[in-house]
């Protein structure tokens, strides 16, 4: 299996799952597909609602989310010092597009149990593999069914309530015994007045699919539909106003994995996405603005990798977007786009000595839409692999890559003459070049990663604010040199699991205009952040579960909070040995309530206690 040396992924929690492909000839290897899932986190299971592939990506050290309310309610997931736009989300091999604004990107109607944990994809992996993701992208792969399932009941602070159902069942084909069938569903809703004043939300949620497994390939047919109504004080402006939100998300996927000849699979997956917004500026009045939105999107992509031999690979990713817009406040024409992406990134391998490999990798991606320029990016890398006799493992690593996106339809498709959210039709294709330098080392019990990157993004579309206007933020340009280093470590002991990072960023920018007082995307980021996860098991009956988050928010002259931040989730769970296939679970957000502005000018979310029970077979 090849290492992709761009990913932080830390052995914690990790289960493998291996499927060895049927003998396909006496000159074919059996093909061992390997799904490690790994979480950077301690805890996996939100506090305020149901889970979501996005859950606890707050106290994921490589991603930084900015919540409005919580992650589950709206999450602007940056990686890198980007911004929310700058980061996809992708599932199989498309990514998950919302042209409207990249605040609903997040938006994923899927079951997290159907889904393996996220891969953080950067430098050249993103380049290769995301779609209108400039900076990173949040990658899923469908997992294969299994037969059992759990039903959930919770209760907490804030007349928080809880109910979810998840059950799934996969059996032999009768005419076939290598083929198998699996059918799999999953309801779920919470709903509570809310962490603060005027923050309550209802959320629901009901997904299945269909999957259809052979000896070397994985089908799947999936509906998922995902209803919320939330509100939160300056959801999106800071002038003091209870806002709402109320969106309406469905998602039709077909995607099919197929295995062949010896290394060499490919991936295709199709998509039919539909999402509604009804935003009320004022609770109180909602007269006085209201904004109705519905996204549709169609979209086919392929990727995979063809072994022409054991030195020589071919990888690959193509997908084609069909998007449309229908608005009550977008003024001008542009309400559709189509979007077309290749990429193409030749791997050769040898071997320097019995325990050293070299890989090296260089191709180019083509970016076009039907109404923006097109953009010839360069992607390269080169990786440096020695696996010692005392199982251990170092990867060193160098990357260059280029990528490019444009800006979302409330970015550029609005009014620019006055509103609340203003417009900019001038706004150009951004570009982001990325020099990275990674160091990667494994033992046994613990592991390391660390990074070293400088990335220049050019027309970057960010979101301003003057304190003179009545609008509430602008679109501009930027141009913005980003600097960072990154660290994260892993540590497992008979008991016990740690992880522990730390990540510094700088920035130069430079706006295409003056009257900015301030940045409520591209200048919102931490020079410092910390975080520290640990998993404890004193007892067979007994497990805790911390994440902390210390960061060091760089001066925003919008935030009413200081720049400062601790964040603390503690979950224990019991599980008695005299009750089996059942646990308790309590569980404590924002331990030491802490009141820091995630976004600038919009208030942070309060404590969460909840107590639930869960039932599995």
């Amino acid at each position: 299996m090849n290492r992709a040396p761009h990913l932080i992924i830390p052995a914690v929690l990790v289960s493998i799952s291996t499927v060895a492909y049927a003998e396909q000839s006496k000159e074919t290897a059996i093909i061992e597909q390997i799904t490690i899932e790994a979480s950077p986190t301690a805890n996996t299971l939100p506090v305020g609602t149901f889970d979501s592939p996005i859950s606890n990506l707050e106290y994921d050290p490589r991603v930084d989310l900015q919540s409005r309310n919580m992650a589950e309610a709206q999450a602007d997931v940056t990686i890198r010092g980007g911004i929310f736009e700058n980061t996809g989300f992708r599932v199989g091999s498309a990514t998950l597009l919302d042209p409207q604004s990249g605040h609903y990107f997040a938006e994923i109607p899927i079951a997290p149990q159907m889904l393996t944990g996220a891969s953080v994809l950067t430098g050249a992996d993103n380049a290769l593999y995301g779609m209108n993701s400039s900076v990173g992208t949040v990658s899923f792969a469908w997992k294969p069914i299994t037969t059992g399932g759990s039903v959930s009941l919770g209760a907490g602070s804030n007349d928080f309530n809880l109910q979810t159902i998840h059950a799934g069942v996969s059996t032999p084909l009768e005419a076939n015994a290598n083929w198998r069938i699996g059918f799999e569903g999953e309801y779920s809703h919470s709903q509570s007045d809310g962490s603060i004043d005027f923050g309550d939300h209802d959320f629901t949620r009901t997904s299945g699919r269909v999957q259809l497994t052979g000896s070397d390939s994985q089908t799947d047919l999936f509906y998922g539909l995902q209803e919320k109504f939330f509100g939160w004080p300056n959801l999106y402006t800071p002038f003091g106003v209870n806002e709402t939100e109320d969106l309406e998300t469905q998602l039709w996927m077909l995607n099919h994995k197929q295995a062949y000849a010896t290394n060499s699979e490919f991936e295709v997956s199709a998509y039919y996405r539909k999402h509604n917004d009804h935003y009320v500026y004022s609770r109180e009045n909602p007269s006085a603005f209201q904004a109705f939105h519905e996204t549709q999107v169609k979209s086919l992509a392929v990727s995979g990798r063809h072994a022409q031999t054991k030195s020589v690979a071919v990888n690959y990713s193509a997908q084609y977007i069909e998007d449309s817009i229908d608005s009550t406040t977008l003024e001008n024409n542009f309400t559709s786009r189509n979007y077309f992406k290749l990429s193409v990134l030749p791997e050769y391998t040898t071997a320097l000595a019995s325990n050293q490999q070299l890989t090296v990798r260089l191709g180019a991606a083509f970016d076009n839409t039907s109404r923006d320029d097109s953009e010839l990016s360069l992607i390269g890398d080169v990786s440096f692999n020695t696996q010692n006799n005392d199982d251990t493992e170092r990867t060193l690593y160098l990357s260059y890559a280029e990528a490019s996106q444009v800006a979302g339809y409330t970015a550029i498709g609005g009014s620019e003459s006055g509103g609340l959210f203003r417009s900019n039709a001038n706004l150009k294709r951004e570009t982001t070049k990325n020099l990275e330098l990674g160091l990667l080392l494994e033992q046994q019990s613990w592991q390391l990663n660390s990074a070293l990157f400088y990335r220049k993004d050019n027309n970057l579309t960010d979101w301003t604010f003057n304190f003179d206007s009545s609008s509430a933020r602008f679109a501009q340009p930027v141009n913005i040199d980003t600097t960072g280093l990154e660290f994260l470590a892993t540590k497992q002991f008979d008991n016990a699991e740690i992880i522990a990072s730390y990540a510094y960023l700088h920035k130069t920018e430079t706006y295409g205009a003056e009257n900015i007082d301030a940045s409520f995307y591209a200048l919102n980021f931490p020079d410092h952040r910390v975080t520290l996860g640990a998993i404890w098991n004193p007892t067979d009956m007994l497990e805790f579960r911390v994440d902390n988050e210390w960061r060091k928010q760089h001066n925003n002259a919008l935030r009413r909070s200081d720049d400062e931040a601790l964040f603390t989730q503690l979950t224990l769970k019991i599980t008695p040995a005299t009750l089996q296939n059942f646990f308790i679970t309590l569980a404590a957000d924002n331990l030491w309530d802490e009141s820091f502005e995630e976004i600038p000018g919009t208030p942070g979310r309060g404590e969460q206690y909840t107590l639930s029970a869960t039932y599995s077979w």
